[in-house]
């Protein structure tokens, strides 16, 4: 990894573990990136500083290099009329597992962002990388005065410029085959479908920081080419689902593997941002008409979401996964990046 500053941390995998929030990323899977020789990231969304405080310490205690990501705020306030209309739409939904969304009303909030920024302030951490959002300038100042190496999440060369005016080190360039929610700072416009080379090589003629290529590195040859376009590192998410380390839920793992599963799709249904999850009934009948709106639509189904997986129904769960679901295998996740790095 001679492109990136990530080898000054001790890493000499160049094949890292991506911050996969709602569950599927543990600290196990991020002790076990670093163990591989890589390096895994703890995403901090959807849960409070104190619980993101636990986990960076339960990381912190393995001895190992490690980053934490965080959701920056680039809110996209939901119209209150479609969101009364999509609730309508999904409450039948919802009530097959008893939960009523049209008693709650709508949830605008940040995701604890300042809390979580001074967690990282007072606590400081290896890496802070970044994703929906930039930070203002002062915050990433701040960080890098704390010692931390701070990456930024963006899926075109104007996105990455703006990141490089921010005084970010390094950037986590996503194409749009990545699984889960698009790091797009323009979420009203799903994101172009380039293959990650070619969005790599984009990047790397507009700006000169180091990058991260990620979205679609499930196979050996994806991630040499990925490397051969410029990138110093790439990260892997979808391909962990199924490490053993992963907390992905028993449905999420059963429809990845399931042969019936047509193919994945880019969604707002869920949470009111584009995310690439596994096609099922939820997406079928709400992609369409799902307004822009988050984190308002992800608080409404949220609940929906939770009942479902306690229940093993998959047809309600948000099956987040990139377009190389098909190659995820069910074995120790240092296994998984290992054979990722295999033909470099």
């Amino acid at each position: 990894m001679t492109h990136s500053p990530l080898a000054a941390l001790g890493a000499d995998l160049p094949v890292l573990a991506a911050p996969m929030a709602g569950g599927p990323t543990t600290p196990a899977l991020v002790v076990a990136a670093a163990g591989a020789g890589g390096l895994g990231f703890l995403p901090g969304g959807y849960r409070t500083a104190e619980a993101l405080a636990g986990q960076i310490a339960e990381v912190r205690s393995a001895g190992v290099g490690f980053g934490v990501n965080l959701f920056a705020p680039n809110p996209v306030p939901v119209d209150a009329e479609a969101y009364r209309r999509y609730a309508r739409a999904v409450a039948p939904d919802a009530r097959a597992h008893g939960i009523d969304v049209l008693a709650t009303g709508v949830v605008e909030d940040d995701d604890q962002w300042h809390e979580k920024v001074h967690l990282l302030l007072s606590d400081p951490v290896p890496v802070v990388s970044f994703t929906f959002g930039i930070p203002q300038a002062a915050v990433v100042a701040a960080l890098r005065a704390a010692g931390s190496l701070v990456v930024q999440t963006v899926t075109s060369p104007a996105e990455a410029r703006l990141a490089a005016e921010a005084g970010v080190d390094a950037l986590a360039v996503q194409a749009s085959a990545a699984g889960g929610h698009s790091g797009t700072l323009t979420p009203e416009r799903t994101p172009q479908s380039v293959p990650l080379p070619e969005l790599v090589g984009r990047v790397r003629d507009s700006v000169s920081l180091p990058l991260v290529a990620a979205g679609g590195v499930s196979t050996p040859r994806a991630v040499a080419e990925a490397l051969h376009a410029g990138a110093g590192a790439v990260m892997a998410g979808t391909a962990l689902l199924l490490a053993d380390e992963a907390g992905t839920s028993r449905p999420h793992r059963a429809a990845l593997t399931d042969p019936a599963r047509e193919g994945t799709v880019v969604t707002r249904a869920f949470t009111g941002r584009p995310a690439r999850a596994l096609r099922n009934g939820f997406t079928e009948r709400h992609s369409a008409a799902a307004p822009l709106g988050y984190p308002a639509l992800h608080h409404l189904t949220s609940p929906m979401r939770k009942a479902a997986t306690a229940a093993g129904d998959p047809e309600l769960i948000n099956l987040w996964a990139g377009t190389g679901y098909r190659e995820a295998a069910a074995e120790p996740a240092g296994q998984i990046l290992r054979r990722l790095a295999a033909e470099l």
